[in-house]
């Protein structure tokens, strides 16, 4: 099936995935230092999540780029985005860290955009039963 019979609604949430990701991993590995003493989190942390993001969003990306989607990893980056959300959520509930009013906001930031892309993810899933997924 040729790419313009994919839904491009998908593959456009997918890249935008990948770009928030990459940027976002970028901001935290190249600016670590900066950003642990402006957000009060751990260094570690920051740059940890955010080499984990620069991989994840080069294989969102790469995926987006596939003809057709695999229809089982975009259910994974889906549940992924669902994932990290929670998680954000619990990193602040569980008062382990005392992030900067700045912190709290990058750390819901987080949590709003891959629920939202999560979100896209499933209703392109929803639109796209038709046949030409692997």
């Amino acid at each position: 099936m040729p790419t313009s019979a994919v839904p491009r609604f998908l593959r456009n949430v997918l890249f935008a995935d990948a770009a928030s990701c990459l940027a976002t991993g970028a901001l935290q590995v190249l600016f670590t230092a900066p950003l642990a003493a402006l957000l009060n989190l751990p260094g570690a942390l920051l740059a940890g999540t955010g080499w984990f993001l620069l991989a994840y969003g080069a294989a969102v990306g790469f995926i987006a780029t596939r003809d057709p989607l695999p229809r089982a990893l975009v259910t994974l980056f889906m549940a992924g985005n669902l994932g990290w959300a929670v998680a954000c959520v619990a990193l602040l509930a569980g008062g382990w860290l005392a992030p900067t009013d700045w912190g709290t906001a990058w750390i819901v930031a987080q949590a709003a955009a891959v629920a939202v892309l999560a979100q896209l993810q499933w209703m392109g899933l929803r639109r796209a039963r038709e046949p030409g997924w692997a």
